[in-house]
């Protein structure tokens, strides 16, 4: 297992039938206050925001890209199994999601992460919260933790 490579593992669009196992994976970490928790109603109703890298059929890595203006998407719920974290997983998965929103004309992407370091590594940039649009605000509502969220907000301008 030591030895398995990061391209020997399958990646893939999520589809309804992995949103329980997506929803497993993500909430494993947000019980450890390492992110947010995400409902399965609002998992399946995102659905196709998800990409997913599996090993053996099994689900072993999910991130979101989500679009939330001409021009800006989100990348969420990054999460990888404790057994396959430090491969480059977790920045596969993003990666993808930002050739994506590159490919259909989103000029930046941003994270809300409790992990900015890591974001870090892939271009992203600190940015003040208040400075992104009020329209990311509408899921902060949702959450438990606001207002007294600690996340980070980090950007990555994909016209570079």
């Amino acid at each position: 297992m030591e030895n398995m490579t990061v391209n020997k593992l399958k990646s893939r669009q999520a589809v309804t039938g992995d949103a329980k196992a997506i929803h497993k994976l993500i909430n494993k970490y947000a019980e450890k206050n390492k992110m947010l928790p995400r409902s399965l109603n609002e998992i399946y109703e995102n659905i196709r925001d998800y990409l997913i890298c599996t090993d053996n059929g099994a689900i072993i890595a999910v991130s979101s890209m989500h679009i939330l203006w001409e021009d800006l998407a989100e990348i969420r719920s990054v999460s990888v199994s404790k057994k396959y974290q430090g491969r480059g997983i977790g920045k596969k998965l993003i990666n993808r999601g930002l050739k994506e929103a590159k490919s259909i004309g989103v000029k930046k992407v941003f994270a809300l992460t409790y992990q900015p370091d890591y974001f870090k590594i892939l271009g992203f940039e600190d940015i003040d919260k208040n400075d992104l649009p009020h329209k990311i605000w509408g899921d902060c509502l949702k959450c438990p933790k606001f207002p007294d969220c600690n996340e980070v907000a980090v950007i990555k301008n994909l016209e570079v």
